[in-house]
């Protein structure tokens, strides 16, 4: 069997955690694999897909996959010439469910283009030039560095911040339904302006959040978890998601609840067992018609990571 020459490996992601919006993000243990096969002729690129997204054109035809997208833009902004490139991509982080699959893909392009290149670059130039090609930095910040990262981006640049790592039985409980959020939609359906009352509301939570994540105050999550910039619209884009938070932040163990990213997936923070939470988002979706699933996943304390294979 054919080994790969190097493999990239990036975790999903669940961006804004409520009240952070667009400036904050935690990467989860469940993961893309992108491997290099071979190199190509300049120009030249083959794709194969497994798992999730299997037979979707626009991840199989190289033209439209996202890793070959953002490593062709990367070269570019590198300045350097690249090669062609065979991938096989082991995708086992599902497709418009706001877990941050397009960040992996930004991520790993970059990263092999700075590998196949030989490009020396930094930490944060590498990052600089993720954030740049996905426009916002919630979720490829937290993909290449692990953990919980608030970030903001700017005419200044990047300035970001990873917060302390939270305890090994603090678990991510994500429930996944069966049904599709377009990240464009979900932008569409937020307002163009808010009120002050609402500014001051979701400064206040996410001050609280950042703040109780930092000190290990995890009891303060479900309030600083609140929000009232993206939530309250974008629970409107999928079947169950106006009821599903107020009910699964009742349920015993869960410390806060949000849609992840923009939706339509839910994350539950929890400690002791994950069972009843876990019941209590997935049973919500199944009473709105809507199947799901769901992952008990934890924080890793590292992101992507390039692993080069011996003999090749």
């Amino acid at each position: 069997m054919r080994r790969p020459i190097l493999s990239v490996k990036a975790p999903a992601t669940s961006a804004n955690l409520g009240s952070g919006f667009d400036a904050m993000g935690m990467a989860l243990s469940l993961y893309n694999v992108f491997d290099l096969m071979e190199l190509l002729p300049e120009g030249e690129f083959k794709v194969e897909v497994i798992g999730e997204g299997t037979g979707s054109w626009d991840l199989s035809l190289s033209q439209e996959n996202g890793v070959v997208k953002s490593y062709l833009a990367a070269c570019e902004a590198m300045g350097v010439r690249c090669p062609g490139l065979w991938l096989r991509c082991h995708n086992a982080i599902p497709l418009s469910r706001g877990l941050g699959s397009s960040a992996t893909a930004v991520v790993a392009g970059v990263l092999l283009a700075a590998e196949v290149s030989g490009r020396k670059a930094s930490q944060e130039d590498l990052l600089e030039l993720m954030v740049r090609l996905e426009g916002h930095p919630d979720n490829v910040v937290p993909c290449l560095l692990g953990g919980v990262v608030v970030s903001c981006f700017g005419d200044q640049g990047l300035k970001y911040l990873k917060l302390p790592q939270p305890p090994r039985d603090l678990m991510a409980v994500v429930a996944v339904p069966d049904v599709m959020v377009n990240t464009r939609e979900a932008r569409s359906a937020l307002p163009k302006t808010v009120s002050f009352e609402d500014a001051v509301f979701n400064l206040g939570r996410a001050a609280l959040l950042a703040a109780a994540w930092s000190v290990g105050r995890f009891d303060l999550l479900s309030f600083g978890m609140d929000d009232r910039l993206h939530q309250p619209y974008r629970s409107k884009l999928f079947p169950g998601g106006e009821v599903i938070m107020d009910r699964v932040k009742s349920v015993p163990g869960c410390l806060g609840v949000a849609i992840s990213g923009s939706g339509p997936s839910v994350i539950a923070l929890a400690k002791g067992s994950p069972s009843l939470v876990a019941q209590a988002m997935c049973g919500t979706f199944m009473e709105h018609g809507v199947r799901s699933r769901f992952f008990v996943l934890h924080c890793p304390v590292s992101g992507a990571e390039v692993r080069r294979l011996a003999g090749r």
